[in-house]
């Protein structure tokens, strides 16, 4: 049973839907809930105030993920704290608007990773598990999947450090996934060392101390989920604020047309963020998941099922936005045997997004 967890990126997409499920549990764990800012501690403790369980809810400020000793005082607990056992690591970037060039993906990715996993093993004595948010993207390159393989925990995203770095965004966010899992990985043995020049980025690369390397106390399980549609947790005032999964689904069919182009497929797989929530906690509590790479995924989904469950879920505010198409056309480790269906997925969100919309004073289209 969890005593007192500490979870980075609380206010985030998948954290947030974490902080909820640990706070509704029936003996909920205290948590500390690392964010960047009061502001957005003082938004996330409003939308727990009214649980009981809200104080067993604390919050630690940590303004660069990056810095040296970044999660130090957060791991220090007093004496009178009860220790911590388990870290949910899900902070890290995924707003290609946010991200002016690709060391921006992989600086905090993987120095956050490294970061939070030395504090861990030197004032955290007592956790036995970390459990970091990766991505299927750390897998496989989804650009050029090879047709008829079948994915494992075996593979790897076959691009280099130097192909990361110059190349596209996409590249930026997958190889960030890569690096920092290969960081925790190494724990302890990697030092991302970076030298600018005027403020220009000159050259990036990984020097290895194995000299320091220690054995950490802890175990270290990464969970890859494809996309994660649909239904938000955070607070989110506009759509120009949604994360980049659910952005996808706004722009491309609920913020289109009836007789639009139905959007190219993206990647064919999915999970509900309450499933991938669930899959951390369950994977913080369960031996069978140490020092796993675990792919947690739902189903197949095309472009065709998500037009067509929305326009039957909301069909008269979707019915003309929403392009119609051409209609027609495992995980035992973690005991995960039952996730939600696409129509609840999809109807929950659209649902949230017309609720939006509404706050913002938008025009519906129809």
């Amino acid at each position: 049973m969890l005593q007192h967890v500490l979870l980075t990126g609380a206010n985030g997409f998948i954290g947030s839907h974490i902080l909820t499920q640990l706070l509704s549990r029936p003996s909920p764990p205290f948590i500390r809930a690392v964010v960047r800012s009061q502001a957005k501690a003082d938004i996330v403790h409003a939308k727990f105030a009214h649980l009981s369980s809200a104080s067993r809810l604390s919050f630690a400020l940590v303004p660069d993920i990056t810095a040296p000793g970044a999660f130090d005082r957060v791991l220090d607990t007093s004496p009178s704290d009860s220790p911590f056992d388990a870290v949910i690591h899900t902070a890290s970037p995924f707003l290609y608007s946010a991200t002016k060039s690709n060391i921006g993906w992989l600086e905090p990715a993987v120095k956050g990773t490294t970061e939070i996993l030395k504090a861990t093993q030197a004032f955290a004595p007592g956790v036995k598990m970390v459990v970091i948010t990766s991505s299927f993207s750390a897998i496989a390159n989804l650009t050029s999947l090879n047709q008829g393989k079948i994915y494992t925990a075996d593979d790897w995203l076959p691009l280099t450090w130097d192909e990361v770095l110059h190349g596209d965004a996409s590249m930026g966010y997958r190889g960030s996934k890569k690096f920092a899992e290969k960081a925790g990985k190494q724990f302890r043995m990697f030092e991302l060392t970076i030298e600018r020049e005027s403020r220009t980025l000159t050259w990036v690369h990984f020097s290895v101390d194995y000299t320091a390397a220690k054995h950490p106390q802890f175990s270290i399980t990464t969970l890859k989920p494809p996309m994660v549609y649909s239904p938000i947790a955070h607070a989110v005032s506009s759509v120009k604020d949604l994360n980049e999964s659910n952005a996808r689904i706004y722009n491309l069919f609920i913020n289109s047309g009836k007789d639009a182009a139905l959007p190219p497929n993206g990647f064919h797989a999915y999970v509900d963020p309450r499933d991938i929530a669930r899959s951390h906690i369950l994977a913080a509590t369960s031996p069978q998941a140490t020092n796993r790479r675990l792919i947690i995924a739902k189903s197949q989904i095309y472009s065709q099922q998500i037009s067509a469950i929305l326009r039957a879920k909301f069909p008269g505010e979707l019915e003309a936005r929403v392009p119609v198409g051409k209609p027609g056309t495992r995980l035992e480790v973690l005991g995960l045997a039952e996730m939600r269906s696409m129509e609840e997925t999809l109807g929950e969100f659209g649902e949230q997004l017309l609720g939006i919309e509404k706050r913002e004073g938008k025009v519906s289209k129809g």
